[in-house]
């Protein structure tokens, strides 16, 4: 497996997004898109996008904290203040996401690894909702799967819906950080939007259900056959979609 930095900047702030891909396989593959976690671009989050990507996707990481966040580990509270400032922050949540897709997108197809007519997007946790904003303003992807999304509504009451492709949420039924009102209120909007939704609800699930560092039932618990089971139903969403 192979890992690549990528550094772009917002409003003069310093920030460093990573290409992770299995360097095996030298034909062209879709670029996804990756919103991690609420630990940014960490060792933890690359393992992460490193087994949804398998052989089959390059996936570039987008860091939304600043270049070097996720290289110390840091405590609950410490990592919801980061993402509560930029849950709160819509223009710069926007102008990150572009920014660091850009910069990807860019670096990735002069590597030759990537497919550019083939962009989707995938977040994990606060990553979720953070990429559904981005695909609310119109960001071009023809797919979005969303994994145990925290905030999956929109931070601006009434923001228009322009997502433009697809749409797969994988949620725990038991989730305490985002329970089913939340996702009612998703669907009723995407419904309303007229995107080709569908959400996936595992009934014992709980948060973070494809996080290996994740031990906190009953919020929150590691899952290793739902993750992998998302995985293949993200493998097959995209595989009818790209």
């Amino acid at each position: 497996m192979a890992e690549k930095r990528v550094a772009y900047q917002v409003n003069g702030r310093q920030f460093e997004g990573a290409i992770v891909y299995d360097d095996s396989v030298k034909t062209k593959r879709p670029a996804i898109f990756v919103q991690p976690d609420w630990k940014g671009v960490s060792a933890d989050t690359i393992e992460q996008s490193l087994a949804a990507a398998g052989k089959n996707y390059v996936m570039l990481m987008v860091d939304m904290f600043g270049k070097g966040y996720g290289d110390t580990p840091k405590a609950p509270p410490e990592l919801r203040a980061g993402m509560t400032a930029v849950h709160k922050d819509l223009p710069f949540t926007i102008a990150c996401g572009q920014a660091a897709c850009d910069a990807l997108l860019a670096e990735a197809d002069k590597l030759g690894l990537v497919d550019t007519a083939k962009k989707a997007a995938i977040g994990f946790c606060a990553g979720g909702g953070f990429v559904l904003e981005q695909a609310r303003a119109g960001a071009d992807f023809k797919a979005v799967v969303v994994f145990h999304v925290t905030n999956p509504n929109p931070v601006a009451p009434g923001t228009p819906c322009n997502i433009k492709g697809r749409v797969l949420a994988l949620h725990g039924r038991a989730d305490p950080i985002t329970p089913k009102p939340m996702m009612d209120a998703l669907e009723d909007e995407l419904t309303k939007a007229k995107v080709d939704w569908h959400i996936v609800t595992f009934g014992r699930g709980v948060h973070s259900f494809c996080d290996r560092t994740i031990n906190n039932p009953p919020a929150s618990q590691y899952d290793e056959k739902l993750c992998r089971t998302s995985y293949m139903l993200m493998h097959d969403f995209f595989a009818e979609t790209l």
